[in-house]
């Protein structure tokens, strides 16, 4: 059992990351809670799993494929594997992934750093994209491009 605030904190990107569940206890799959306020990840696609969220707080607009949504709290969305997608955090929100392999824990991790503080980070430039694109591959993802413009569905 983990509290509120238990499990392995990571800043990846512009986001808090707590694990809740990682792969290596579960046996496959793994469950983190995501915070952010703005967010926009690259328009990206997992070729090896599915991949859902669970909106626990705040709003995402949502591009998956050609589908276009806005997802508030209480929300559900499932992302097919292979299928291009990317997401605005519209306001402060929270949010859980559902994983089902290693693959997208393990990018995170690589990607990121341990977080110093249960906060957000504090970014001081861009993300390096030779990086995020190197570990995408190595974790059968592929970044797209940028995200495309999103406004509210």
């Amino acid at each position: 059992m983990l509290k509120a605030d238990d499990g392995e904190a990571i800043w990846f990107l512009d986001t808090l990351v707590t694990v809740k569940a990682a792969s290596e206890s579960t046996g496959s799959w793994a469950l983190v809670e995501m915070a952010a306020a703005g967010h926009a990840p690259p328009l990206h696609a997992h070729h090896s799993e599915d991949e859902a969220f669970y909106v626990l707080e705040g709003d995402m607009s949502i591009i998956c494929g050609d589908r276009r949504f806005t997802a508030s709290a209480g929300s559900f969305v499932l992302v097919p594997r292979g299928a291009p997608h990317t997401f605005k955090v519209e306001e402060p929100a929270k949010w859980l992934v559902l994983a089902p392999s290693g693959d997208f824990m393990n990018f995170v991790r690589e990607m990121g750093e341990p977080a110093r503080t249960r906060s957000l980070p504090v970014l001081e430039g861009p993300p390096d994209i030779e990086k995020l694109n190197r570990l995408a591959a190595k974790h059968d993802m592929e970044i797209l491009g940028p995200p495309p413009e999103l406004r509210r569905a």
